[in-house]
């Protein structure tokens, strides 16, 4: 539900409190005059922009069109007698949000036109008082030309980014149906070839049993053999199911800041190939904790990844500029998670606060992997 104060234009740079002096500073040219009459007019035109601008900020369509028209002749009343044009900021960010591009062009090119031709006129009806304020009449007249294009592009591209958000949403659901189908098909295949020969040759050796022991004793060897094979099967396929690929991860981690419009740079100077299982399942899941926190926490602009190997140890180092560099180091849940799982393959973490960013550093010793190829 929209409040109030959401008249204000969102993510403009200027305060909110900036907002509210241009509300206020219409009164201050009003007073400069001397006529109750034209005073009496002055307040009733600014509080009727007001009313306006609120009831064009809850319409849509053609009531919206008319009450920018009403905010024009406004602007124009405002300037010519008052010398305040300043009401034309508004309109200009309001007209940034019309959607419709037919629309938004009309009430652009309309909205320009007025504005220069208000402040033209104002220069022979009151020529010292524009002249006065000359810098703040240029810029103003540059705002009206330059906000709206800005605001709508910005719009439409916040637009694109949620359209791309879905489909990459829709994308994760449709991995998992086809993950799903994927697992469903395997386990047919694996086992249901394998429990239909078992059934057959238990029956087989059920009938044999009196008749031809010798053979009976054989089908039920063979019933052994597949059953030993078909759980071998079932353990790899689980197996292949629990590991996290480092690859996939480092797709994935540089997809998540690509989204969150973080630059990043991911350097991999080492052979993935021949890391253990169980290594390559542990930093896998210690990188999507550390780039999880990065985009969540750090409100960075800049995130590197660095995968590097030495004689003796394994190294994985995320560093960001984020918040995280103007803080003391502690470890929450996430961290004091990647420690937990580096400790099964006796890995160390350390993480470091510094001028420049906050950096997370892991390291795994080799000694895993020696015990695997011995």
């Amino acid at each position: 539900m929209r409040q109030w104060y959401h008249i204000f234009p969102k993510n403009t740079g200027l305060s909110l409190y900036i907002w509210v002096i241009f509300c206020v500073l219409p009164f201050y040219f009003i007073f400069r005059s001397t006529s109750i009459w034209e005073i009496s007019v002055g307040v009733s035109v600014t509080l009727l922009f007001f009313a306006v601008y609120w009831f064009t900020f809850n319409s849509r369509e053609a009531l919206m069109y008319i009450g920018l028209t009403m905010e024009f002749i406004i602007n124009i009343v405002m300037t010519i007698l008052y010398g305040y044009v300043y009401f034309a900021l508004f309109t200009a960010f309001f007209v940034g949000n019309i959607r419709r591009k037919s629309g938004f062009i009309a009430m652009y090119v309309i909205h320009m036109v007025v504005i220069v031709g208000a402040v033209t006129a104002g220069f022979f009806f009151n020529y010292s008082l524009f002249l006065n304020q000359l810098p703040f009449l240029i810029v103003t007249v540059l705002a009206v030309i330059l906000i709206p294009i800005n605001r709508y592009n910005r719009l439409k591209q916040e637009e694109l980014e949620e359209q791309l958000e879905d489909a990459n949403r829709k994308i994760a659901e449709l991995a998992i149906v086809d993950e799903r189908h994927r697992i469903a098909r395997d386990l047919h295949d694996t086992l249901g070839q394998k429990l239909s020969m078992i059934g057959l040759k238990s029956e087989l050796a059920a009938k044999l049993l009196e008749k031809d022991p010798v053979r009976a004793k054989k089908e039920l060897q063979d019933v052994q053999n597949t059953a030993r094979h078909a759980l071998k099967e079932v353990r790899e396929m689980v197996s292949d199911m629990k590991n996290i690929r480092l690859t996939e991860e480092l797709a994935h981690a540089e997809q998540l800041m690509e989204v969150a419009q973080i630059k990043h740079k991911i350097v991999v100077q080492m052979d993935q190939s021949s890391l253990p299982l169980l290594m390559e399942s542990v930093l896998s899941m210690c990188l999507k904790e550390a780039i999880t926190n990065v985009v969540k926490h750090s409100q960075a602009n800049y995130c590197s990844v660095a995968f590097s190997e030495t004689k003796e140890e394994v190294r994985l180092q995320i560093e960001d500029d984020g918040v995280g560099k103007h803080s003391v180091p502690e470890f929450g849940n996430g961290l004091q998670g990647m420690r937990e799982r580096l400790s099964f393959i006796n890995g160390t973490l350390a993480v470091s606060a510094h001028a420049k960013g906050f950096k997370v550093d892991m390291t795994v010793p080799k000694v895993l992997r020696q015990m695997e190829e011995v």
